[in-house]
């Protein structure tokens, strides 16, 4: 079933919600207003329809954005749901269907109430295109350095940011997070741990963990509340099936060469496009990136960019 959602953002940022009715599957859930697809119908043109029956409202299918694509199953169905945004449309949206309206800033919107394949696009509209992962040849003990040149990266907009210190012990890593914590809350960024996830529990909102492609197996449900960020390391389209179960995003690599392992063998741009269409989540290309890169990855249904060595 193709399911088409429409991400409707107002002057103020705000996005508009509405609540699944009583009687209907998943009752009391809020979801992004929209609905199936009919056989034949253009995408765009499906969205049109189901906005105009459900709120009363009319967009033109060429202003729209593509945002994600979420495949997903619900007991014994499958549905593919595909969202654009759009920021412009004729008229007020009224409720035609008996559901509850609700616009919220997307900071301030609740994971937990949200239907399961409608919390992959929240996570798609509020993540950054740009992930900086600290490098792992960082010398233990440089606790000011690393202070001030994340403090550097939040103050050039960069808002999700790894700190990946293997040469660390681990309460170093967790004293520079705890030292960064209140600047990134107030830039209303996010810090994650490299698979420290009892550390990013300890410090709370505000920062994540990371977890490696061996961590996603050792898990069987989300180790973190849905306040705090994970994201999961992957390399093909079985780790992306379940970063899915745990996380909020993946990082999918290696997409290019990298300096670090120049004889890697990489996926190049149409196989992660191939493997992010599968993914339930949004994902982020790593390996041989910079920030350059953002736009290519978008078109190949990439959220951005994540990177080592070109974000510092």
């Amino acid at each position: 079933m193709h399911v088409m959602a429409g991400i409707l953002r107002d002057a103020q940022g705000r996005v508009l919600l509405a609540q699944r009715p009583e009687g209907k599957h998943l009752a009391g859930s809020w979801e992004f207003p929209g609905g199936k697809r009919e056989p034949g119908e253009r995408p765009q043109d499906a969205l049109a329809r189901e906005l105009r029956e459900e709120l009363g409202i009319h967009i033109d299918p060429v202003d729209g954005m593509p945002l994600i694509r979420v495949p997903w199953r619900y007991g014994e169905r499958d549905l593919l749901l595909d969202a654009w945004q759009f920021t412009r449309w004729v008229g007020i949206p009224d409720s035609l269907e008996g559901q509850a309206l609700h616009w919220t800033l997307p900071s301030a919107a609740r994971l937990a109430g949200l239907a399961p394949a409608d919390r992959p696009i929240l996570q798609a509209i509020r993540l950054p295109p740009l992930y900086a992962i600290t490098p792992a040849d960082a010398i233990a003990g440089q606790i000011e350095l690393w202070q001030a040149r994340v403090e550097a990266a939040l103050a050039r907009g960069v808002r999700l940011i790894q700190l990946r210190f293997p040469r660390w012990p681990i309460e170093q890593v967790r004293k520079l997070a705890a030292r960064l914590q209140p600047r990134a809350m107030a830039c209303d960024a996010c810090l994650l741990l490299n698979g420290d996830i009892d550390g990013a529990r300890l410090l709370g909102p505000g920062v994540g963990a990371h977890l490696t492609s061996s961590q996603l197996l050792t898990l069987t449900h989300r180790p973190l509340p849905w306040t705090q960020l994970i994201g999961a390391s992957c390399h093909d389209e079985a780790q992306l099936t379940e970063s899915a179960r745990i996380a909020d995003f993946a990082t999918l690599s290696p997409v290019a060469p990298t300096g670090s392992h120049p004889d890697a063998v990489t996926l190049g741009w149409s196989s992660f496009a191939a493997m992010a269409e599968t993914a339930a989540l949004p994902v982020y290309a790593l390996g041989g990136m910079t920030p350059g890169h953002v736009d290519e990855a978008r078109r190949h249904g990439g959220q951005g960019v994540a990177g080592i060595s070109a974000f510092w």
